[in-house]
């Protein structure tokens, strides 16, 4: 006869298993069942002479919709106005993707515009040369 382990999977620290089966198992955890923020999953592990294992994993579920602020990062010292924009948004329904929302709107960085700027001052420079002292 071929004697396996019993496997006992655990939410963080509730007493009664999420589930009981021997080993090899799979499984599917269902995190809408969880509310956000930090979780563990343990696992015990039973084998046939009654002996014990077991096996801690701390994961975070962000199933609600994510926050972006811009403008105030933690622990930030400010003073006067403070100009904040928060943006949140789902992952609405994984068969789909909506393009509309799902992006936070930022201003363009300045190293851009010093791009931008050095570019179009190189362009004229070459233009008036090529016109003027052609």
């Amino acid at each position: 006869m071929n004697e396996k382990s019993k496997i006992y999977i655990f939410i963080d620290e509730e007493a009664v298993p999420l589930a009981e089966m021997y080993a090899p198992v799979t499984f599917e955890l269902d995190t809408r069942k969880l509310v956000d923020g930090p979780h563990q999953l343990r696992i015990v592990s039973k084998d046939p002479t009654g002996k014990e294992g077991l096996r801690v994993i701390p994961f975070e579920v962000r199933n609600g919709p994510a926050i972006e602020v811009t403008g105030i990062k933690e622990n930030a010292i400010v003073d006067d106005l403070v100009p904040i924009m928060i943006h949140a948004y789902g992952k609405g329904d994984s068969k789909t993707f909506l393009i509309e929302g799902s992006e936070t709107p930022q201003s363009i960085p300045w190293w851009i515009w010093i791009l931008i700027i050095g570019f179009v001052g190189w362009g004229m420079y070459y233009t008036f040369m090529y016109l003027f002292l052609g």
